[in-house]
């Protein structure tokens, strides 16, 4: 069986409306058939994340995020250790988008990396939890000064973080990082008012 047969009627019967005369009936058969490029059955994807090529692991990291529920969550915890750049950091980022409390002691791992985009993934996956208690986690990398990282931990730390961070992000403000600076500027906006 081919990586993802179970979708394949679905993809034959979208593709006959590629050509369909009503534009919006090609757009979004065209939509469909680019969720259905990723998406498989669990067990499918599992296969291919065990034995596909590295591009095709990637595309079933992401696939794995699209299934969701906690059926994904030990295959991915098991990705975001691997030793692959690439594996990791695209399994830290699903985690990070499901936003399952189960992620958060590899996460905190992943936040010291060897990998700076892994790190970033990270820092950025801890922030979509939500979790106001994890904003601990993220205030060193406010110090960071390299304009990746430090952006990162300020837009994730806007989305935890309460207004104690006011002082810092405005300092962040004369960052010599655009992309920080950038990043501090819309925080101050959306930080909540003591």
């Amino acid at each position: 069986m081919k990586p993802f047969d179970s979708t394949s009627k679905r993809r034959e019967a979208l593709a006959a409306l590629l050509t369909d005369p009503n534009e919006e009936v090609r757009t979004a058969a065209s939509e469909a058939l680019e969720r259905l490029e990723g998406l498989g059955s669990l067990p499918e994807v599992l296969d291919v994340l065990k034995r596909g090529t590295m591009g095709a692991k990637v595309k079933a990291l992401y696939a794995l995020g699209r299934i969701g529920g906690d059926e994904v969550l030990p295959p991915l915890l098991y990705c975001a250790a691997r030793p692959e750049d690439d594996i990791r950091s695209v399994a830290v980022e699903v985690l990070g988008a499901l936003g399952h409390r189960g992620a958060i002691p590899v996460l905190r791992e992943r936040l010291s990396d060897p990998n700076p985009a892994v790190r970033t993934r990270a820092v950025a996956a801890v922030g979509n939890l939500g979790d106001p208690a994890l904003a601990e986690l993220l205030v060193p990398f406010l110090d960071q000064g390299d304009g990746l990282l430090d952006a990162e931990a300020v837009t994730a730390l806007a989305k935890i973080g309460d207004g104690s961070l006011e002082a810092k992000f405005i300092g962040l403000l004369r960052s010599p990082h655009a992309r920080t600076r950038e990043a501090a500027a819309a925080a101050l906006g959306n930080l909540p008012v003591s």
